[in-house]
């Protein structure tokens, strides 16, 4: 079997496969060459990180010769007896997973950043287990079956790498594809025209057994969602309401990293998309806010941002290659180059009281490995502020 990718993924599969005595080729590039086509040889199946795009040419040649491509997810789905609770959604998906997990007393695995994979001998059979899943992730899957599968919100996103809305939309839905009639789909109810068979609704303004601990109208539905999941896994309100109550989120979304000189710094840097900043500015939007934004490109148009920011927000400060999108999107904005200059430029002009917000609607690999390294220097550079 070939593995392609050797990030987390990548490497987790490939264990899991030569634990069991399969003998596995690794690659770690987009290939395409006749040299790197050749290891195409002999394999039976090629097993793809969720980083590599479809149209990588050993995928291409892979599918030309009738090789089956499974994402990892469906590999590990395979190899794991656990009945899974799957997670998905254009935003939230981490919080809710994690919330989930919090409550259930489960394992979280998937998209969240433990490859499933990685709990291959290491749970209970009987155990089950929560899993973030991506659309990159479930572009690739055959017969992965979660037992209980979540939609939170589909909006825009990764178009750069899917094409359309559509598209992206249906690698999404691909979450519910092999699910039985005893399995359940929790779906907002303004989407459960898309999902057929036994579901469950939520909506923002459920009544819950508990109100969450996380703010933002955002951070209810999540919780309503998670209400809806933990209930079909056999949750009573009693666990439910301490897990609501309890829960204190994760890093990069919404996190409170310190105060300086009376101004609060908010590292959400897991906003890689314009939605997620909507919603960030709605849970502050009672507060004075200087907003950093940009990173690299995904293909998204910034007007309903533009259109979003009130009066409360004080200053935005942009960044990174989407920089000048942002700047003819938004009237006024600061131009900053890089993170820390907007940190230090927003630190200078903020007053006592204000909420200097990373929310950036991008992602982050212009500047960043990824979400969480900008996070991390985020929370750096706030550490580093005089107090």
């Amino acid at each position: 079997m070939l593995v392609l990718g050797l990030a987390r993924s990548g490497f987790a599969a490939a264990a899991a496969l030569e634990r069991r005595g399969v003998e596995v080729v690794r690659a770690d590039r987009e290939l395409g060459n006749d040299e790197d086509i050749g290891l195409l040889d002999g394999v039976e199946l090629l097993v793809k990180s969720p980083g590599v795009p479809a149209e990588a040419p050993l995928v291409a040649a892979a599918r030309e010769r009738g090789i089956p491509v499974w994402s990892e997810i469906e590999l590990a789905s395979r190899l794991l007896p656990n009945p899974i609770l799957g997670v998905t959604g254009t935003n939230g998906k981490t919080t809710t997973a994690e919330w989930l997990g919090f409550i259930l007393g489960a394992p979280v695995a998937g998209n969240v950043g433990r490859a499933l994979s990685e709990l291959d001998g290491e749970v209970d059979p009987d155990q089950l287990v929560v899993v973030e899943l991506s659309s990159f992730q479930l572009e690739d899957v055959h017969e992965f079956r979660p037992r209980i599968a979540v939609l939170l919100n589909l909006e825009p996103d990764h178009l750069d790498r899917h094409g359309s809305f559509d598209a992206y939309q249906a690698a999404k839905l691909r979450i519910f594809e092999n699910q039985a009639e005893d399995d359940t789909a929790v779906v907002p109810r303004d989407l459960a025209h898309l999902v057929r068979g036994r579901r469950v609704e939520f909506a923002a303004d459920d009544p819950l057994p508990a109100e969450p601990s996380l703010r933002g109208l955002h951070n209810r539905e999540n919780a309503a969602a998670a209400t809806a999941a933990a209930r079909a896994a056999g949750a009573t309100d009693e666990q439910i309401a301490e897990g609501l109550r309890d829960f204190t989120g994760v890093a990069h979304r919404l996190e409170l990293v310190g105060e300086r000189r009376g101004v609060t710094y908010v590292n959400d840097s897991k906003a890689t998309n314009v939605a997620a900043t909507l919603r960030a500015l709605a849970a502050y939007e009672d507060e004075p806010v200087r907003l950093i934004l940009g990173g690299s490109r995904k293909g998204e148009d910034f007007a309903a941002l533009a259109a979003a920011l009130g009066p409360n927000v004080h200053a935005v400060y942009v960044i990174g290659e989407t920089a000048d999108e942002l700047a003819r999107a938004i009237p006024d904005t600061i131009r900053a180059r890089d993170l820390e200059t907007a940190v230090e430029r927003a630190a200078t002009a903020a007053q006592p009281g204000e909420v200097v917000l990373l929310s950036p609607g991008c992602a982050s690999y212009d500047q960043f490995r990824d979400f969480e390294e900008r996070g991390e220097e985020f929370r750096r550079l706030v550490e580093n502020l005089p107090m």
